[in-house]
């Protein structure tokens, strides 16, 4: 077998990496232009929720592109949890994401997170990936039409 390393190739392991992640997701953003000509750039799409003294009490950060939407990062503080702060992050993320001509919105959830909150709020579990991160927990992949 032949090692393909000695080609001139290397292998570089690290942590977080700031320049790698610009230069893929540049790189990436290049190849996805060219296979949907005609569809606007993806669009980076946040909700905060502050508190009366101006701080963060819950935010929804994720993206649209083409007709889809997707939530990355959900969060709700603990102290504000059933205040009914997360329907609110949702309210304001897809109705943003209609008027920007999204008819669907995907989400994950760890078992340990909350995909009983977005099934109560009408996302539809797709798939999962069991035993991720950890034995026993899932990674829920789900999808809601707008």
């Amino acid at each position: 077998m032949t090692d393909d390393r000695a080609s001139g190739y290397r292998t570089i392991l690290g942590e977080a990496d700031e320049a790698l992640d610009e230069r893929l997701s540049a790189e990436l953003d290049r190849v996805n232009a060219e296979a949907t000509v005609g569809v606007p750039p993806q669009r980076e799409l946040t909700v905060q929720v502050l508190d009366a003294q101006g701080e963060l009490a819950a935010g929804v950060s994720g993206w649209t592109w083409g007709v889809a939407a997707g939530i990355g990062l959900t969060w709700v503080r603990e102290e504000s949890r059933r205040d009914g702060l997360g329907t609110w992050l949702l309210e304001e993320f897809e109705a943003e994401a209609r008027a920007r001509g999204c008819t669907h919105v995907f989400v994950t959830s760890f078992t340990f997170q909350a995909p009983g909150f977005y099934e109560r709020h009408g996302y539809r579990e797709l798939f999962r990936w069991e035993d991720l991160p950890t034995p026993g927990a899932a990674d829920v992949h789900l999808r809601k039409e707008l």
